[in-house]
């Protein structure tokens, strides 16, 4: 239904035409950043394009370079978001999962190039495990590393402050 502007009514038909956006589109992405505060999207995806997310989370970035047995082989660095500020744009028939030891880490990647741009970590089963490199370019100011140690896997995340929060909205 219509609803009264008021003195923005210009400045939202302007915004539409801009952007070329409906007014149901208009008003989602409106919504987004108002419910994000803070946070800007990020997009991103596989190297063969099969898969595409978006994400919303800090410009600068807090990644974390695991040394346990397959973050290491795969030279997995990823950031924490949660679930709700993820969202999956195509390729989920695409997807293959793999697993080990707990079962709990759900390495997800594209069964055309191989490429893991998102998962689910052990540490974080409530949220997403994000690959900064396989972000579009343009969206990220900073990132900052910080090791973990995920040869001792149960002791460092015990130990660490934040790490089970970062998945939390």
């Amino acid at each position: 239904g219509a609803f009264d502007l008021g003195a923005q009514s210009g400045r939202w038909a302007a915004f539409q035409e801009r952007h070329r956006l409906s007014c149901e589109e208009t008003a989602r992405l409106l919504l987004d950043a108002y419910e994000y505060r803070g946070l800007v999207k990020h997009t991103g995806g596989c190297h063969c394009g099969a898969v595409r997310f978006e994400v919303w989370a800090s410009a600068d970035l807090h990644v974390f370079n695991c040394n346990c047995s397959i973050c290491t082989k795969k030279q997995n660095r990823h950031f924490i978001v949660p679930a709700s500020r993820f969202k999956l744009l195509k390729g989920a028939d695409n997807l293959t999962t793999y697993t080990f030891n707990t079962h709990c880490a759900q390495h997800t990647f594209c069964k055309t190039c191989g490429v893991q741009s998102f998962y689910t970590p052990r540490s974080n089963p409530d949220g997403y495990g994000i690959a900064p490199h396989c972000l579009d370019d343009g969206s990220v100011q900073t990132i900052v590393t910080e090791d973990i140690n995920g040869k001792e896997w149960e002791k460092a995340v015990k130990e660490h402050k934040t790490i089970r929060d970062m998945s939390k909205p």
